[in-house]
């Protein structure tokens, strides 16, 4: 068999009959800037698809720490931390950072994706389980594939089933939960109180991807942990600068003495370049807008609950949530693939979020928001969204 002959599978055709069909939704140049309207098939559109949560890569401060990084430090580190890749900027993010999330220590990756799979699979080895929600981000199963620990799913946010696979746990196993804080997709939260319970009980560790929580969720944008008031209770949080922080790369926050075996045995931290001096400095710039102006968590809440509210008016079926991440239901590949097109020709722009991702009959629209969307543009979405789901085909569960 030619190794190549997969380059042709059913999958494939499927992909090719979407761009045939102009309907294919994937790799949409921008020839602006990200913001909450950006310039996409040079046409003007409303952005309500990326995670520029609180509208940060569009600020003077952010763009101007950047410039200014690359003017002294150059473009590049051109090594790794471990090595000679270390800047003064890299241990100031890390500080900084430590102090803002209320942890001893924290070290920094090159991105999000990296961060989960050199954390977990550092901490855990071949004589470890983890047990993860069904939901977790990608990165975090191959995190667990590369740890070569031993992984448990349970239902998600079920937390019957969480105690279910702690109890089938040996004793002499280290255990470590892992969550989304907020989660990607469904935009729901993470049900820390009962992880928390659970936890102590069987005596596991407790690891949070805040990915999509930082500068989110808790009144500050500590993330989850800070939304539940239990900050002092997760032994690890991941996050990352691709989202609230208007920048690139991730880190870990827990323990000075977990933070420096990380540092020491993780391979995907070792062997990999460090953090770019601009993307540093944009980080930190970012991170301090956001500790100087919490206010702008609250901006997000308020976009986020007057675009939920102006869609239920509508009658446009969404998922019920308390976050800036609103799912749509289109139900079916077809019908979610012409969605997206059909915004797109009106000055829309949302993900599409289609099987195997999701189950067969439960595609989505992902629509995600910033603090600094306007009321204008937000009523130019809900419209658009309306009309688009009230020309769509009906939806027939029989057809699946």
């Amino acid at each position: 068999m030619d190794l190549f002959d997969k380059c042709h599978n059913e999958f494939m055709q499927m992909v090719n009959g979407l761009q045939r069909d102009n309907v294919y939704p994937y790799f949409t140049a921008l020839t602006s800037g990200q913001d909450t309207e950006v310039i996409m098939n040079d046409r003007k559109t409303v952005m309500i698809g990326s995670n520029n949560y609180l509208g940060l890569t569009s600020h003077p401060e952010v763009i101007k720490a950047g410039i200014e990084a690359i003017e002294k430090y150059g473009s590049g580190c051109s090594g790794s931390r471990f090595l000679n890749g270390t800047l003064d900027q890299h241990i100031l993010l890390e500080q900084e950072l430590a102090e803002f999330l209320h942890k001893e220590a924290v070290v920094t990756f090159s991105t999000g994706f990296q961060s989960n799979l050199g954390i977990i699979s550092a901490i855990c080895g071949r004589n470890d389980v983890i047990i993860g929600d069904k939901e977790n981000h990608a990165s975090i199963y191959d995190a667990c594939r590369l740890s070569y620990a031993k992984l448990l799913r349970y239902e998600h946010n079920d937390m019957e089933d969480l105690e279910r696979q702690l109890k089938s746990v040996p004793e002499d196993k280290g255990i470590l939960i892992v969550t989304d804080g907020l989660f990607s997709m469904g935009g729901d939260i993470a049900n820390l109180p009962e992880i928390v319970k659970l936890a102590k009980k069987y005596g596991a560790r407790i690891m949070v991807d805040d990915a999509h929580g930082l500068g989110v969720l808790g009144e500050h944008g500590r993330g989850t942990a800070e939304y539940w008031g239990l900050e002092d209770e997760v032994d690890i949080y991941m996050g990352t600068f691709s989202k609230s922080l208007a920048s690139l790369g991730g880190y870990m926050a827990a323990k000075k003495e977990v933070v420096d075996f990380v540092k020491h045995t993780s391979r995907p931290f070792i062997f990999s370049a460090s953090i770019t001096p601009a993307s540093v400095a944009c980080a930190r710039a970012a991170l301090k807008i956001l500790r100087e102006h919490p206010e702008r968590v609250s901006q997000l809440r308020e976009v986020s609950d007057y675009m939920r509210k102006g869609l239920k008016e509508r009658g446009v079926a969404i998922i019920e949530a308390t976050t800036p991440i609103i799912p749509i239901y289109t139900y079916t590949n077809e019908r979610t693939f012409m969605a997206c097109r059909m915004l797109q020709d009106r000055g829309v722009y949302v993900n599409p979020v289609v099987s195997p991702a999701v189950p067969v009959g439960q595609c989505l629209l992902r629509t995600s928001y910033t603090a600094t969307h306007t009321k204008e543009q937000l009523d130019r979405a809900i419209e658009a969204i309306a009309e688009v789901m009230k020309e769509l085909p009906p939806y027939n569960p029989n057809e699946e």
